[in-house]
């Protein structure tokens, strides 16, 4: 007895629907998350009338003058050659620990892009040091 094409036998075609519905819910997935995923420095601001920290004095400085000149310590040293100098230090490698002290009058993007080097040579803890804030003088000048 000889049967059809509608018999109990192995199928040849392979069903496309499930794959096609998968993969539009992944391409809709990543269409909403990918706007949401941002690439930076991490910083945790401090509130604006945070407590006075005292900076130990043994604590290494990173500081950046008005004509952003960058200073390890008190060590001048160039910007082209900032991240091979934190590299090289070997008390940041010990204690992965600075803190950096930028003259208001620098620019935010300097500052931002010394932190980026800050953090490339492998700094885990970054402290900002700032003037505390008087309030009774007005935040923004």
């Amino acid at each position: 007895m000889a049967m059809g094409g509608s018999g109990g036998g192995p199928m040849g075609e392979i069903n496309v629907t499930p794959l096609v519905d998968v993969m539009l819910v992944l391409l809709i997935i990543f269409m909403v998350t990918a706007p949401l995923i941002t690439t930076g420095v991490e910083v945790d601001l401090p509130n604006a009338r945070a407590a006075v920290m005292e900076v130990d004095e043994a604590k290494l400085i990173l500081s950046i003058n008005r004509e952003q000149q960058v200073y390890l310590g008190k060590t001048l040293v160039p910007y082209d050659k900032l991240e091979s100098a934190l590299l090289a230090n070997e008390r940041l490698k010990r204690e992965k620990e600075l803190y950096l002290q930028a003259d208001e009058n620098v620019p935010y993007g300097f500052v931002v892009k010394v932190m980026a080097i800050i953090k490339r040579a492998g700094i885990e803890q970054l402290g900002m040091v700032t003037d505390p804030i008087e309030l009774d003088r007005p935040v923004v000048e």
